[in-house]
């Protein structure tokens, strides 16, 4: 049996332990070597999408205040010439500091300054409630007020304040970790449509009262040093593919690429992908009428080129090997920590509320809904991404390049507060809803391959092929 707890388990074991598994890096190369081997091992055809991503690294990090020293961290991907510059540059700024807080940069003049801001969490749960279209919450552990009122670390105010303080003539950007533990392990994304063009740091709460003190009690300039490079590297995405009789496939996927040591993010995803692949190899290939498709993807955190790459091949492309009539994604099987009285994460011990976007046909949607509650996934709610399809940001899921491209699709995410920090360990795990997890998607996958692909969607393929297609 591959869809176990203790074999999902050892499975993230094995990822964590290759960690940091970055994308151009030797964690990364082993990490796409590990799921190829397992992907063969169990009798798929294997090949590697590899695409050129980039590699950002800081060897100089450091901010100071008259004769006070700040600790702080540098803000990823920040100090770019431009989205395809490749090099090195030390940035070594003496600037005055504009404290904006929370608030808008146009506010206040910030030209030759350093922006010093509030890194704002922008979303709630509470956002995701008008998308949705069933709730699955038994035992009332997500519709709490506490919980609502969670904030997840992806969707921030980090990229409009970059943009802003730029276009408004700033030299670089201290973000205050406001919203967050006591921690400065904050590995943000590269937000692909903003250039972080400015060089930044990151500090925490703690250090962010300091600073301002520090500049209300004795106002001076402060100094910044980032020193940053940055290198073209190849990306490795691993493909596992079981032949059906049809032309018509089902994809599954997730990410295998990690900043720490990624174990929410996203060794707990592969390790479902992984599970999949091995439990429908097992069975007998007569049975299957379609193609499956397995993925794990890297360049989630240095851009999406190879998401982006694998949408125009294989979806977008009049020469696609298959015809991709279902996504099925699968991110972050965590449990849910807030801020403890420490001020680092504390676990609940209940599981991170989780969405899953869809944009399928009314019947399929009630059949996946049914399949939430008979495979015991609480906490968990189905969200309407029909609408979405249509924008350029398509949803904030790895699953978006081939929803904007016009496959239906199946994506469950969720936003623990720990999820970009180095606090993302085994002990985040929510092992319990490992197994229904991939017992739920084994259903929906089955439930795809018994019905035309065509009709799958909430739109039909004849109808979709019609309409713009692939806008990112």
């Amino acid at each position: 049996m591959t869809m176990t707890e203790s074999a999902m388990m050892d499975t993230i074991r094995s990822l964590v332990a290759l960690a940091p598994r970055a994308t151009g890096t030797p964690g990364g190369d082993a990490a796409a070597d590990y799921v190829r081997g397992r992907f063969e091992r169990a009798g798929l055809a294997t090949q590697e999408l590899r695409v050129p991503s980039f590699r950002w690294e800081a060897s100089e990090c450091r901010l100071e205040l008259g004769s006070e020293t700040i600790a702080c961290a540098p803000i990823l991907h920040s100090g770019l010439v431009s989205h395809e510059w490749t090099g090195s540059a030390s940035h070594r700024l003496v600037a005055r500091v504009v404290d904006i807080g929370s608030g808008r940069v146009a506010a206040h003049d910030v030209r030759g300054a350093i922006v010093l801001f509030d890194l704002t969490f922008d979303m709630t749960l509470a956002h995701t409630l008008p998308l949705a279209r069933y709730i699955h919450d038994p035992n009332r552990r997500m519709l709490r007020r506490d919980v609502l009122a969670g904030r997840n670390p992806y969707v921030t105010s980090l990229a409009r304040v970059m943009r802003d303080a730029a276009a408004a003539g700033a030299v670089g950007l201290i973000g205050v970790l406001r919203d967050y533990p006591d921690s400065r392990r904050y590995h943000n994304e590269y937000y692909r449509r903003t250039l972080f063009s400015l060089p930044g740091v990151w500090v925490t709460r703690a250090e962010g009262r300091r600073l301002r003190h520090l500049i209300d009690s004795s106002p001076s300039e402060a100094a910044l040093t980032l020193t940053v490079e940055r290198r073209r590297v190849t990306s490795r995405s691993v493909i596992g593919v079981l032949p059906g009789r049809t032309g018509d496939a089902v994809m599954v996927q997730s990410h295998h690429d990690s900043v720490g040591p990624g174990a929410v993010e996203d060794a707990s995803g592969t390790a479902e992908v992984i599970a999949l692949a091995e439990h429908f190899a097992a069975r007998d290939p007569a049975t299957r009428e379609k193609t499956l498709i397995f993925v794990t993807f890297d360049t989630h955190f240095t851009g999406y080129q190879a998401h982006q790459e694998f949408a125009r091949r294989f979806v977008l492309s009049r020469g696609a090997p298959w015809r991709i009539v279902l996504n099925t994604t699968i991110e972050h099987i965590g449990l849910r920590a807030v801020e403890g009285a420490d001020g680092g994460f504390a676990d609940t011990g209940e599981t991170e509320p989780r969405g899953i976007f869809l944009n399928v046909n009314p019947a399929f949607a009630l059949r996946i809904a049914r399949a939430v509650r008979e495979n015991g996934m609480h906490s968990t709610t189905l969200l309407d991404a029909t609408a979405l399809e249509f924008f350029a940001n398509g949803i904030p899921t790895d699953a978006s390049f081939t929803l904007v491209s016009g496959v239906p699709t199946v994506s469950l995410i969720s936003g623990p507060l720990y999820l970009y920090d180095d606090a993302d360990t085994i002990e985040r795990i929510d092992r319990t809803q490992l197994v229904p997890v991939a017992r739920f998607f084994a259903r929906i996958i089955d439930d795809a391959d018994a019905r035309r692909g065509g009709l799958l969607g909430f739109i039909p393929r004849r109808l979709r092929q019609l309409l713009p297609r692939g806008r990112w």
